[in-house]
């Protein structure tokens, strides 16, 4: 008798499967029982675009059944809109609701969703402002925006490095507690604001669930692909990860910003950009950390500086012109995993590099504590 293939049980538990699902949902087993549960509906608003023509929302639906959006309300007045594509929503799926509201500059304004089953779903739009348009020059501005907030801060940081070179060891364990304590703020504001990302997901993505997923994921790739020669980074290998893991934070901030600023919830004035500054600054002393018992390139300084500050002028780009909650809260969360990443290596080689073994010295915890407290110090200047 001839062998079977092993791919074929794969095949069978897997047909199996899907002949079981199908007799159960052709067959409704559960009919006798007379438990009938209605319908559960869901909407949710993921862009809203404001222009001369009125307002335009990008909805999302979720539910057992096809939703039907039957009625719209503006400042709780009936409104005619339009749909594309028409007709019932099925699960997962998307449209576009134009509304030739003409709606107030800098007012506030209430839209509720009334679905055929009576369900009502409410969005509010806090201040009205008309959503950008692609143009060169507003491109430019918000790529000046970035680097303002991104790329000098840390740039200046760094230029912090021909004087801790000077420093003698216990300095440097300093430093780099303080570095390990200001990725440490950074990564709780990041798993934070991809947390206040996550509740404005459709509910079926289980926006809380999907971020510390992805976070998990993130920080095991990164962690793998540091350790895949067999040690821990350490020296110009260390400062890059510690780069990468700034950039995904900073690009989080200039999501953050650009969404703020298109939508006009966010007056950002010269006050906010040096607060972006003086925020940021220290990302750049936490850069040049690993460096300090090595000579570097400036070239080096140079892309190490892109790779943090960098990504800052990306995201007021993707935050201003395709603002989507539930990428920014996945590309948030890889950059908290990627930030913790990052402190597993730094601790890992503050130990290796600590005559005591002990990092619970009083230097290391004050700069542990400093480096928190600078961050959340200067974070008072730049709440949007």
């Amino acid at each position: 008798m001839q062998k079977l293939p092993k791919w074929i049980w794969i095949v069978i538990p897997v047909a199996l499967l899907l002949g079981s699902i199908a007799l159960f949902l052709a067959t409704n087993p559960l009919k006798p029982l007379g438990v009938v549960a209605p319908p559960i509906e869901e909407v949710t608003v993921e862009r809203t675009i404001l222009d001369e023509e009125g307002i335009h929302l990008t909805v999302r639906v979720n539910g057992s059944e096809p939703v039907r959006i039957a009625q719209v309300l503006v400042d709780d007045a009936y409104w005619q809109f339009t749909q594309k594509p028409e007709g019932p929503l099925t699960r997962l799926s998307s449209a576009k609701i134009d509304i030739p509201y003409p709606w107030v500059q800098h007012e506030l304004h209430e839209i509720t969703i009334i679905t055929s089953t009576g369900m009502t779903f409410s969005h509010t739009i806090e201040v009205a402002e008309p959503t950008p348009e692609w143009s060169i020059q507003r491109i430019a501005a918000y790529i000046l925006l970035g680097i303002y907030i991104g790329v000098i801060p840390v740039a200046l940081g760094l230029l912090f490095y021909p004087y801790l070179r000077t420093l003698g060891s216990t300095g440097i364990n300093f430093l780099l507690t303080l570095t390990i304590g200001l990725l440490f703020y950074l990564l709780i504001d990041t798993l934070q604001e991809g947390f206040e990302m996550s509740q404005q997901v459709a509910g079926v993505f289980n926006g809380n669930l999907l971020v510390w997923v992805t976070a998990g994921v993130a920080f095991l790739i990164i962690f793998a692909l540091g350790r895949r020669g067999g040690k821990a980074p350490e020296g110009l290998s260390l400062s890059t990860y510690l780069a990468l893991g700034i950039g995904f934070h900073n690009l989080g901030e200039g999501l953050a910003v650009g969404a703020a600023m298109a939508s006009g919830e966010a007056a950002l004035g010269s006050f906010l950009v040096v607060g972006f500054t003086l925020h940021n600054l220290t990302e750049g002393i936490g850069i040049a950390a690993p460096l300090l018992n090595r000579k570097t390139k400036f070239r080096t300084f140079v892309f190490l500086t892109l790779l943090a500050g960098l990504p800052a002028a990306f995201g007021t780009l993707i935050g201003a012109f395709a603002y989507s909650p539930h990428w920014t809260a996945v590309l948030l969360a890889i950059g908290a995993g990627a930030i913790l990443q990052v402190i597993v290596e730094v601790g890992t080689y503050l130990y290796k590099n600590t005559e005591t073994k002990s990092w619970f010295t009083v230097s290391n915890l004050t700069g542990f504590v400093l480096g928190i407290a600078i961050m959340y110090g200067t974070a008072l200047l730049v709440a949007i």
